[in-house]
């Protein structure tokens, strides 16, 4: 069994923030792969369905970012899944807007929602960092992160949300060089001239 945790805010509010891209994976993931409609447990919201043979659960935490860790660590204690069999999709103020990088194990990088995780479970689960930029001063970083994605985003954020849902599996499978191509290319702007 495997889990994903998508990482946001939750309420209304907050659902379009920079820092809830997370929560829009986990979303597309769900209804993509016909997963079970989301319900409230382990302080988060639960959905279940498969991704190839795999059973797998995705959960997004409504405790809020900082403590995203209390949610997971409840999960994983009941269904006993271990670390590495845990994939987080977050936001990553390190990578440009668009971009995507695997992670395995290691630092949080001072990102709270990982920073909570790795309070609760220790470092070695899975993560997707999903670019969104940086402002450019760590002073605007907050204000930033909980301002809502601007128009012109929307021109990578869908393709690559949907990359993130189609190729899931590639992550599962420990196929990390497999999802990354795929993402890139699945989200890669169209420059082929017609030539007629």
């Amino acid at each position: 069994m495997f889990l994903v945790v998508g990482l946001g805010n939750p309420g209304e509010k907050y659902a379009r923030n920079r820092h809830n891209i997370g929560f829009m994976a986990a979303d597309e993931i769900v209804r993509r792969h016909s997963f079970s409609a989301y319900r409230s447990k382990f302080q988060g919201e639960l959905a279940e369905g498969k991704i190839g043979t795999d059973k797998v659960l995705v959960l997004k935490p409504m405790t809020f970012m900082n403590e995203s860790g209390r949610a997971v660590k409840e999960l994983v204690t009941f269904y006993k899944i271990a670390p590495q069999d845990i994939i987080v999709l977050h936001d990553e103020l390190d990578l440009v807007p668009g971009k995507l990088r695997i992670k395995r194990a290691g630092g949080h990088a001072g990102h709270n929602g990982l920073r909570s995780i790795h309070a609760h479970l220790g470092p070695d689960y899975a993560r997707v960092r999903m670019g969104i930029g940086h402002p450019g001063d760590k002073n605007k970083v907050s204000g930033y992160v909980l301002k809502d994605f601007s128009k012109a985003d929307q021109d990578w954020l869908g393709p690559l949300v949907d990359a993130v849902a189609d190729n899931i599996d590639c992550v599962i499978d420990q196929r990390d060089a497999d999802f990354t191509t795929r993402v890139a290319a699945a989200t890669k702007p169209n420059t082929k001239s017609n030539k007629g």
